[in-house]
């Protein structure tokens, strides 16, 4: 994961630098992570996208170098989080709760239906949890961040890292038990 925060970073200054392929690359490389995490706070795949679309309007927009205070990837990530959940405020937490199955689905053949309806009963599990825990295991799991990183995102202490994800793992494992989920899949 690291390899990608420094392509990230320097993607980032060759765009700055007059390269309009490095802000597209920028896009490939982080843009599905950010909508699927933007979805964990709107609960709608098309706000999601409009949470990434703003996202990176607004690299567009600024063009300000990047300062390397944290890694490229987690500043992304927080201005995701910072979009998603104003929007959020704005719409009066009135989103639905329908088509993350088509963000988090992306693999092929009879693999893939294995992988979709796990992918399916694990968002019926977080959508049952609270919002921190939501974005916090999305961070940890889907986006490969560390615990760190997720300090950054979510701006908290590393032990208050460290417990939330606990917390979010032992609340999540709860209702996946609760609801039949087997045990030796988690």
């Amino acid at each position: 994961m690291d390899r990608d925060n420094d392509r990230g970073a320097a993607l980032y200054a060759a765009y700055l630098q007059g390269d309009a392929s490095a802000l597209e690359a920028l896009v490939q490389l982080y843009g599905d992570a950010l909508t699927r995490f933007a979805y964990c706070i709107v609960r709608d795949d098309a706000l999601a996208e409009d949470v990434t679309a703003d996202t990176f309007a607004a690299l567009i927009l600024r063009r300000r170098p990047f300062r390397a205070e944290a890694k490229f990837r987690t500043y992304l990530f927080a201005a995701a989080r910072n979009r998603a959940i104003d929007l959020w405020r704005r719409r009066g937490r009135q989103c639905s709760l329908t088509g993350l199955e088509n963000v988090l689905v992306g693999e092929d053949g009879e693999r893939g239906l294995f992988a979709a309806e796990r992918s399916r009963i694990l968002y019926a599990g977080l959508q049952q949890l609270p919002a921190q825990y939501k974005e916090a295991l999305y961070l940890r799991y889907f986006a490969g961040f560390t615990p760190a990183e997720i300090g950054r995102v979510l701006k908290k202490g590393a032990k208050q890292v460290y417990n939330l994800l606990t917390r979010a793992r032992s609340s999540l494992k709860q209702i996946l038990l609760r609801e039949g989920y087997v045990y030796e899949y988690l």
